[in-house]
């Protein structure tokens, strides 16, 4: 509940501060143009903030978001035996999303799409894998697929220990961007020209401007770019006034960061209303600018609290130790990744006449310091959660059933030697152990259901005792 108030009133702050901001931004635009004619001009340019987010934004923070997913890494790190996977998540992906989505293999060089299509990555042919898996930056924004021109968000894509896997990918098709940029210029007569770092014009309004074949088109080969001298090429053009197509036209320059590409926004101006628009495009940058950060503030904000919220489903509250669920988790980890395992259930001796005489809260008090005591004696490479009530689990990786028994043997011991005090009251406690083992990749079920067998056995014959039951041979 503290988390959920925190982010409710984290995002009421957020929200005042784009309240704020706006109102802060429209007070300075109405200071300096007519009150009428920035209103209007207002209105006409406020689609940029809607086609800059749902037509680049988006596509870039749902891929952002997918790449950080464990069930990408764990496909893309093993992609030989999972291609049904693959495809099968990729076709997801582009149903949720209406977006193509696809993923280039490092390890068998090959590209899968959502459109279940596999292409081999040989270098040579596929230009654009090579040159970018060569250069340093990890995310990358792209035009491809000539006969269909696409727009593509490139993600490099490492696990844990920094190997890279590959890229994964979002494309979406050029006729969608050109449909927008059309629509806005029909209804409001400016031009968006994009631009990457080599100058290539990438995106635009303008459809003579537009990739032709495996050709883009540069900015210094248009005539108005031309006509300035060198000084004002190599410095930003923002608010330069410039004779465009035969009209006298205002230059507006926002640098979207995240693609390291450049906007142009063309505005025809007549001579009177110049200095207006001047004051007007300027106020609007800046307004982009600040719901941009504003934007991925918030986005931040959702994306820690996820993590959190994730973190809190996988940890016992009382004992703080990981709960059943995340010890599920982590034994499919081991077994996917062929590990033997020796697996230990730990049952307190006598818990219910605890709860019954001392109450439930002397019970909290003997779970949590028995939780402690465990893990400050279980190693390093072992896994410790609560199983349930009074019982624990521990995952020994890389550890055989008779080592295994030797530890618990020493963890038997310190635990009846422990005395608990809850409050005026002493109580001393034992615990009952039952190990079990796997070489092979099997369910957690299974491995849980020798080790019950093995605690029973300790339970009756005496309890505060080490029994171990192994898995039957198929």
């Amino acid at each position: 509940m503290n988390i959920f108030r925190t982010l409710h009133r984290s995002i009421l702050i957020l929200f005042a501060v784009v309240v704020v901001s706006i109102l802060a931004l429209a007070h300075i635009s109405i200071s300096k143009i007519v009150a009428e004619q920035s209103r209007a001009q207002q209105q006409s340019h406020s689609p940029a903030l809607k086609l800059i987010t749902e037509q680049l934004m988006r596509p870039l923070h749902i891929s952002q978001t997918l790449a950080q997913a464990q069930e990408l890494k764990q496909i893309m790190a093993n992609p030989q035996d999972r291609e049904q996977d693959i495809f099968a998540m990729l076709a997801r992906l582009n149903k949720e999303f209406d977006l193509n989505f696809f993923i280039a293999s490092e390890i068998n060089r090959v590209q899968y799409d959502s459109k279940g299509r596999k292409l081999e990555l040989i270098e040579g042919k596929v230009d654009w894998y090579f040159r970018y898996k060569a250069q340093p930056e990890t995310a990358m924004a792209d035009i491809g697929q000539w006969q269909n021109p696409q727009f593509y968000i490139d993600l490099k894509i490492f696990d844990e220990k920094g190997k890279f896997l590959g890229v994964f990918g979002v494309g979406k098709s050029l006729k969608g961007f050109t449909e927008v940029f059309g629509q806005y210029k029909n209804t409001f007569g400016y031009d968006f020209i994009f631009v990457d770092q080599n100058k290539d014009i990438t995106l635009t309004s303008d459809i003579e401007l537009l990739v032709q074949g495996a050709t883009f088109k540069n900015l210094a080969n248009l005539p108005w770019f031309q006509a300035l001298d060198e000084q004002q090429q190599s410095q930003s053009l923002n608010n330069l006034l410039l004779p465009i197509k035969g009209q006298e036209s205002l230059i507006a320059e926002l640098n979207i960061q995240p693609f390291d590409w450049t906007l142009y926004l063309i505005t025809p101006l007549e001579s009177r209303q110049t200095e207006i628009s001047r004051g007007f495009m300027f106020s609007i940058v800046t307004l982009l600018v600040v719901i941009f950060g504003l934007f991925l503030l918030i986005y931040n904000l959702l994306y820690y609290f996820k993590k959190d919220m994730q973190k809190i489903k996988q940890i016992d509250i009382l004992t703080e130790l990981s709960n059943r669920s995340n010890m599920n988790l982590k034994f499919d980890e081991l077994m996917y990744e062929k590990q033997s395992v020796s697996l230990v259930l730990v049952n307190l001796d006598n818990f219910k006449p605890i709860n019954e005489t001392h109450g439930r809260k002397a019970g909290d008090i003997v779970l949590r310091q028995v939780a402690q005591m465990l893990q400050s004696e279980v190693r390093n490479s072992d896994y410790l959660g609560r199983w349930s009530g009074e019982e624990f689990i521990i995952l020994m990786p890389n550890t055989g059933p008779h080592e295994a028994v030797d530890v618990c043997q020493g963890l038997c011991k310190k635990l009846s030697a422990m005395t608990i005090t809850t409050g005026t009251t002493s109580i001393q406690i034992t615990a009952s152990f039952g190990v079990s083992f796997t070489a092979i990749p099997r369910p957690i079920s299974e491995v849980v259901s020798a080790a019950d067998d093995a605690l029973f056995t300790a339970k009756r014959d005496g309890r505060n005792m080490v029994k171990m039951q192994l898995i039957k041979a198929d």
